[in-house]
């Protein structure tokens, strides 16, 4: 396993002395993502996040309901829970999007 070389590889190109072209028409802006614009469709995410994040922290919490002392297991699947009820809430509120208006 040792490296070969071609002629080919070897030889030099010729620089080139002219400057490239520029593009004739600026580049168009990066279009804005499908949540900022359609409603139904951060409503519809937006409720399922904040739906499922609530079923996992009300499992998290059934066994402590019943008397039995929080494990560590239990209180990260609460805060999993949370966290994802929390996104659910970012999606519905779309703080960025109120940030600047789209023309």
């Amino acid at each position: 396993m040792g490296s070969s070389f071609s002629a080919a590889a070897s030889t030099a190109v010729p620089a080139n002395t002219s400057p490239p072209a520029e593009a004739a028409a600026p580049p168009s802006p990066p279009q804005d993502s499908a949540f900022k614009n359609c409603w139904s469709c951060r409503l519809l995410s937006g409720s399922a996040l904040l739906g499922s994040g609530a079923y996992v922290y009300l499992v998290a919490r059934r066994p402590m309901k019943l008397g039995i002392p929080p494990q560590p297991g239990n209180i990260a699947q609460m805060v999993l829970g949370i966290s994802i009820a929390c996104w659910g809430v970012v999606i519905l509120t779309d703080p960025k999007g109120k940030a600047y208006r789209v023309v």
